[in-house]
């Protein structure tokens, strides 16, 4: 049975980073509706993207593109082949903000270059199409140097910013406190970035793995939550299916 995409819920994403149309397929079906595609981490090319974001986007599903690193060419790649928005990683303050942000919208607003094709449907942009797609395509920089938390405000000030991504691991280690574990600091961090989207009146993201961070992330207003990783879930469906048949009888207690 197959969830008609008004059902998706665009709150709740789930993470790729490998081609696996499968796994996008199952995602959609279960009501998961945005998308991560993890091309600074993982095993994703052009041609992955340029074969994952129409399909994706055809089955209902928001689809943001994690570039490979701050740089214009990755971002105006991955909105050319049909992205809804871009999370880029890597961000420092809000000088380097402002250059990079730009490559995600078009002049006089940034410097993205106008390649037609997918995001015209093939024909000629109507004269209202540039104000448009930069209205309708999102640029997250990601907030997970202890630089970039410290010009968050600035940086979510800035015309080509439409709402931050929290890199929590990044911004853990960046700030002195090694590995990410959710803690009071953790906290403390992720909140003042909360309050700094609300009062810019932009939305944030974050990955949510965990109970705890997901009920944080409510409470605070997160646009989305990303909750599933494709890894993690094959590792937790394995795990669970050889459990299951090398102890039958706990399933059944």
């Amino acid at each position: 049975m197959t969830n008609n995409p008004k059902t998706l819920r665009k709150d709740l994403g789930c993470w790729l980073a490998t081609p696996d149309i499968v796994f996008i397929e199952i995602a959609a079906q279960v009501g998961y509706g945005t998308l991560v595609l993890d091309v600074e981490h993982g095993t994703l090319d052009l041609k992955d993207l340029d074969r994952l974001i129409p399909f994706a986007r055809a089955l209902g599903m928001d689809v943001l593109v994690k570039v490979e690193g701050p740089h214009a060419e990755p971002i105006q790649q991955a909105l050319d082949f049909g992205a809804n928005g871009v999370v880029i990683p890597h961000i420092a303050g809000v000088e380097h903000a402002r250059m990079i942000c730009a490559a995600a919208k078009y002049p006089l607003l940034g410097t993205r270059s106008y390649a037609g094709a997918r995001t015209v449907r093939y024909g000629a942009p109507t004269d209202s199409y540039f104000a448009d797609d930069n209205l309708a395509t999102k640029c997250f920089p990601m907030i997970e140097t202890a630089e970039a938390l410290a010009d968050v405000e600035a940086i979510l000030s800035l015309p080509s910013v439409d709402g931050v991504f929290v890199g929590p691991s990044d911004l853990s280690l960046t700030s002195g406190r090694g590995r990410y574990r959710f803690t009071d600091e953790d906290r403390k961090d992720i909140a003042h970035i909360a309050r700094s989207c609300r009062s810019a009146g932009k939305p944030w993201l974050m990955p949510a793995w965990s109970l705890s961070e997901q009920a944080f992330a409510t409470e605070y207003g997160a646009s989305v939550q990303v909750v599933m990783e494709q890894q993690s879930a094959m590792y937790s469906g394995l795990v669970a299916g050889f459990q299951q048949a090398v102890n039958p009888g706990a399933s059944k207690t």
